[in-house]
């Protein structure tokens, strides 16, 4: 009996092991899906059209997950191969580094965090378990990592100068993607406002305010407090505006926005979103937000995703532009996907010809579609990167 118990305890110390560290898969498949499977097809001249364009896509959550971005995956969203296939040229790679135990789009406490749990499992360096700041940079080496792998296919941007020869480069080779490191929440800071040069030193060109709960830099549309800048806040906008770094206010309280853009000398950018004129909800942006949005200089990404636009169809996604559009004008809309953050879109990375396909049939005219699907953004980043 007691060698029985010495052989099953330890077998099923392994098995209860093998299933914890099998769960961030069976998460990333079930949590990172589409409404459709690939493939897509698109008619003769979307596609034509499709294959002329700049694409880029503000937010992806790839780098949250153990998948090998340079090698094609049967689940989620996003990879290089699948990038390419949807020609998307420029890819803005957010850090996810703390999300609250239950989360929800109305009210999140910041005393829980499942990225902990999920750090542990996917076997990321101790260091991670009990840092924000270790696990943004952690996620910032994974994607440098990728890029020295690629043999050339993936590019970190951290400056206009590499923005520049990277579109100078792709005009004769096209079979690469720009990578842009953005910040989802400044939660990372850990209360430091030093700690912003540590994620600049690491890449960072982006900085997301907050994520799904109040932090020390101010409120979260789905915090419990959802106010304003703390004093705290305040310098922290001022020095990403002395970095160049452009400040994203996805998931941002609206009194956050509003103070935001009240002390910005550069235009801003809301990464991933809806908006209320076609799909209400706590972190869709207002028409009003949309008018002070422009009147910034900024960008707004329309999301994917049913929360975002009401529906995982293509044919929401075109009237959230749509909206945005006809309000603000084309030249302040963009894309924001939103892949792979545990959502459920309309398509993987190679279905984007349906999107252009979506907003040839709305009758946007294909200067209006290049600015959409990523020529504001190329715009944005010229003239904003240091």
């Amino acid at each position: 009996m007691k060698r029985t118990l010495s052989i099953a305890l330890p077998l099923l110390v392994l098995l209860g092991l093998g299933g914890f560290f099998l769960a961030p898969v069976v998460a990333d498949w079930r949590l990172n899906a589409v409404a459709k499977a690939p493939p897509y097809p698109v008619g003769a001249a979307a596609r034509q059209l499709h294959e002329r364009l700049f694409v880029a896509d503000l937010h992806n959550d790839a780098l949250l997950w153990n998948r090998d971005l340079l090698e094609r995956a049967h689940y989620g969203h996003s990879d290089l191969p699948r990038l390419l296939e949807g020609n998307v040229a420029l890819t803005v790679f957010a850090t996810v580094t703390k999300s609250p135990h239950g989360l929800n789009q109305e009210r999140n406490a910041a005393d829980s965090d499942d990225i902990t749990l999920l750090a542990v499992a996917q076997r990321w360096p101790p260091a991670t378990w009990n840092s924000l700041l270790e696990r943004a940079l952690y996620q910032a080496g994974r994607l440098r990592e990728a890029a020295a792998a690629s043999d050339g296919r993936l590019v970190p941007i951290r400056s206009r100068a590499e923005l520049q020869a990277f579109l100078e480069q792709r005009t004769n080779h096209r079979g690469r993607v720009a990578a842009v490191l953005a910040a989802e929440g400044l939660h990372p800071l850990e209360g430091r406002l030093e700690n912003l040069d540590h994620l600049y030193d690491a890449g960072f060109r982006i900085a997301g305010i907050t994520h799904y709960f109040d932090n020390e830099v101010g409120g979260s549309a789905h915090g419990l407090e959802k106010g304003g800048l703390s004093p705290f806040g305040r310098q922290v906008i001022a020095r990403l505006e002395d970095k160049r770094m452009l400040i994203d206010l996805a998931h941002a309280s609206p009194a956050v926005i509003d103070e935001v853009l009240a002390m910005a000398r550069r235009p801003v950018l809301v990464s991933h979103s809806g908006v209320q004129g076609t799909c209400p909800g706590t972190r869709n942006l207002s028409d009003e937000q949309l008018r002070r949005i422009a009147a910034n200089g900024g960008l707004v990404g329309i999301g994917f995703w049913d929360i975002a636009v009401c529906d995982a169809s293509v044919a929401a996604i075109v009237r959230a532009i749509r909206h945005a559009a006809d309000l603000i004008g084309v030249e302040h809309v963009a894309l924001g996907s939103d892949f792979n953050g545990t959502v459920r879109t309309a398509f993987d990375a190679s279905g984007l010809p349906l999107l252009t396909e979506g907003l040839l049939a709305a009758g946007f005219d294909e200067a209006e579609i290049a600015a959409i699907m990523g020529g504001n953004v190329r715009r944005l980043l010229l003239a904003s990167l240091p």
